[in-house]
C-alpha cells in the first residue's frame, strides 16, 4: 500500500511528513483496537518479538544513543 499526500499538499515534499508517514505505514498492520474501545481508536501495537528489541538496542549502541 502506497499512500501519497494529495497533490499541492504542504507535506508532499516535507522529508519528516514522508519519514513519519513511511513509519506509519509499516507498523499500521501491528496496530490492533481493543473490541471494547473499537469506535474510539483506543488499542495497542502487537508486538513483532524479542529479535526487534535486539537490533533497536544493536543500533542504539552503533550510534551511541
Amino acid at each position: 500500500m502506497s499512500a501519497k499526500p494529495k497533490p499541492g499538499s504542504p507535506f508532499e515534499n516535507n522529508p519528516l511528513a514522508q519519514a513519519i508517514l513511511r513509519e506509519g505505514l509499516l507498523i499500521q498492520d501491528r496496530f490492533s483496537a481493543a473490541p471494547v474501545y473499537a469506535k474510539t481508536g483506543k488499542g495497542y501495537l502487537k508486538s513483532v518479538g524479542v529479535r526487534e528489541i535486539e537490533e533497536i538496542k544493536k543500533i542504539s549502541k552503533k550510534n551511541g544513543r
